[in-house]
């Protein structure tokens, strides 16, 4: 097998891998929108988000890692996926330093997840295993 090709499959084995992360993240919006509040409001800061407004951001989350699997516009997908795990990964900071407290170890488990998510965006143009090719001019 080639470099370009291991480096194709390899980079789409990372690409499903973190669909499959934000897919249980955005479903976990639609099934228990009272989940995001929780986490908007101690994370985020954000107060008052209803069902209505987590179905939205659900709904819009959806239609961005959809587009990101499929290799859509990858400069813009990959790039809001990756500022959004950014986001993610540092919004509960004060976990970071009480690792062993409840479940603050699981935090750790973003950074490598991270990483994923940079070297896909880096790596974009070479990310061509199953992919469509709508929007690749945008990958350049």
């Amino acid at each position: 097998m080639t470099f370009d090709k291991k480096l194709a499959v390899s980079l789409f084995f990372i690409r499903i891998t973190v669909f499959l992360v934000l897919l249980m993240w955005t479903l976990d919006k639609f099934l228990n929108p009272g989940h995001v509040a929780a986490i908007a409001e101690k994370f985020y800061f954000i107060s008052g988000i209803t069902s209505s407004i987590a179905y939205v951001i659900a709904s819009l989350e959806m239609v961005l890692i959809i587009g990101f699997l499929l290799g859509l516009f990858k400069r813009w997908t990959y790039g809001l996926v990756l500022l959004v795990h950014a986001a993610s990964t540092l919004s509960p900071i004060r976990q970071y330093f009480s690792p062993y407290e409840g479940s603050h170890l699981l935090f750790f488990a973003a950074w490598p997840m991270l990483a994923a998510c940079l070297t896909l965006y880096l790596l974009r143009e070479h990310d061509t295993m199953l992919t469509l090719k709508f929007g690749e001019a945008e990958s350049a």
